[in-house]
């Protein structure tokens, strides 16, 4: 759960990321290219309005095209304006406005098509114009005249204009920006409380504080809720249903198997050799089949207590040997399954060391993304030749020096059923065996 939060986490943040990063920019770029050319289309406009006051201005008479000293359009009056206006009978310029009194070139001529104004992008001397040309012909009852009107715009006043709604644009976008960025992150957090809080109680399940799954959820997670419930029930049902079972088993072989030790066959040593090899492995299959090998679901169980509760254990069942426990583990340290396992892992490893060791036993335990247990002892060890063998299967457990090796196939079996790993090596510090348990948990986390 928590590695699914983390995962929301991520995408959540490449979203952000992303609108921020790559949505606003483009949106930033096709909001500026919308906005001139909605620039350039509005100064089309603007010139043929212009184009058409003056042909309607213009006196055709037998001196040819009069225009008026004052035309009606303001910006061809200006000697400051962007806007300029000119009027040519072939190639000879026979008028142009006031604006365009310090103009010193030469208009390229582009012939039109018939009827049509031609509007386009033009260079004059490394100045960029937007050009509206259209040839029309003036006429009287006496004579006829053909004229080319054109009208130019720099291009410099649709820059000016487009900086300065650049400008209003960055302005309002890093407003937007924080305001999308805040509102994501209020989604975000929104979205993510059922997550929270569905891990809160997968954790409590675990640490063993409630048995099912209980808050109120969105319609999303109510089927994830109802199949983790539906598990945990199932769960508890067939680890009581086992329970139950071997309960019964158990009674069931060892009352004949009672009778058979007080019998007149249990006088002979072979056979009192073989009934209690017979004990042993009901014992064994018994513990192994109850195992948390059968657990769906493992919770966090505290490993200082279980350790204190053997520790107390050994130190009256072995009070004669006066064993010196060192003992090093935190409150917070935990092992992921049952603890009636726990007990049985502990339980057998500390019991061996205790009948192996002179006077000293010494169990660590240390946490992070793995879970190790360390049990020594400071007596004989084992010799590497045996440490394989002591946990195949099969091996006579119960004949090894010193105790080593006593239900140490129970402890091979739990180990394997929990993923975890078990070596055997000699302790440095004690000199004598050295057993180490180790669980990852770094899935989980």
């Amino acid at each position: 759960m928590v590695t699914a939060q983390t995962s929301l986490k991520i995408r959540q943040g490449f979203i952000l990321v992303f609108v921020l990063l790559v949505a606003l920019p483009i949106l930033f770029y096709s909001i500026g290219k919308a906005y001139y050319a909605s620039l350039v289309d509005a100064t089309e406009k603007n010139l043929e309005a212009h184009l058409y006051s003056l042909i309607s201005e213009v006196d055709f008479t037998e001196r040819g095209i009069v225009m008026p000293s004052s035309i009606l359009t303001p910006e061809l009056n200006n000697l400051k304006s962007d806007t300029y206006a000119m009027i040519y009978r072939d190639d000879e310029p026979i008028w142009h406005s006031e604006s365009a009194v310090n103009v010193n070139f030469v208009p390229e001529y582009i012939e039109p098509k018939a009827g049509a104004a031609d509007f386009r992008r033009v260079v004059y001397n490394n100045t960029v114009y937007w050009q509206l040309s259209l040839t029309v012909i003036l006429n009287n009852i006496d004579q006829s005249e053909q004229a080319r009107f054109i009208l130019l715009k720099r291009n410099d006043a649709l820059l000016r204009l487009m900086n300065g709604f650049k400008q209003t644009l960055v302005d309002w976008m890093f407003i937007m920006g924080i305001a999308i960025a805040g509102l994501m992150a209020i989604g975000f957090i929104w979205s993510a409380r059922p997550l929270q809080r569905l891990d809160k109680e997968i954790k409590a399940i675990e640490s063993g504080d409630i048995q099912q799954i209980k808050g109120l959820y969105p319609i999303e997670l109510q089927t994830i809720k109802a199949d983790l419930n539906l598990l945990l029930e199932s769960q508890q049902r067939q680890k009581e249903r086992y329970r139950a079972s071997l309960s019964d088993l158990a009674h069931a072989l060892k009352t004949p198997l009672a009778v058979l030790k007080s019998s007149p066959l249990a006088n002979d040593a072979d056979a009192q050799e073989q009934l209690d090899r017979i004990n042993v492995m009901i014992e064994h299959q018994l513990k192994r089949a109850a195992t948390g090998a059968s657990d769906t679901w493992k919770r966090q169980t505290p490993i200082k207590p279980v350790l204190d509760s053997i520790l107390n254990a050994m130190g009256k069942v072995y009070r004669d040997k006066d064993i010196i426990f060192n003992c090093h583990v935190d409150d917070k340290d935990y092992f992921l399954g049952d603890k009636t396992d726990l007990m049985e892992l502990l339980g057998n490893l500390i019991d061996n060391a205790c009948k192996a060791c002179r006077s000293q036993v010494s169990i660590e335990v240390s946490q992070g993304e793995t879970l190790s247990i360390s049990i020594c002892d400071d007596g004989p060890g084992i010799a590497p030749d045996k440490r394989e063998s002591l946990l195949q299967r099969g091996t006579r457990l119960d004949t090894y020096e010193s105790g080593h090796g006593v239900g140490m196939a129970i402890v091979s079996d739990l180990v394997k059923s929990y993923h975890g790993l078990l070596t055997i090596s000699q302790s440095q510090r004690l000199g004598g065996a050295k057993f180490t348990l180790e669980f990852n948990y770094h899935e989980k986390k």
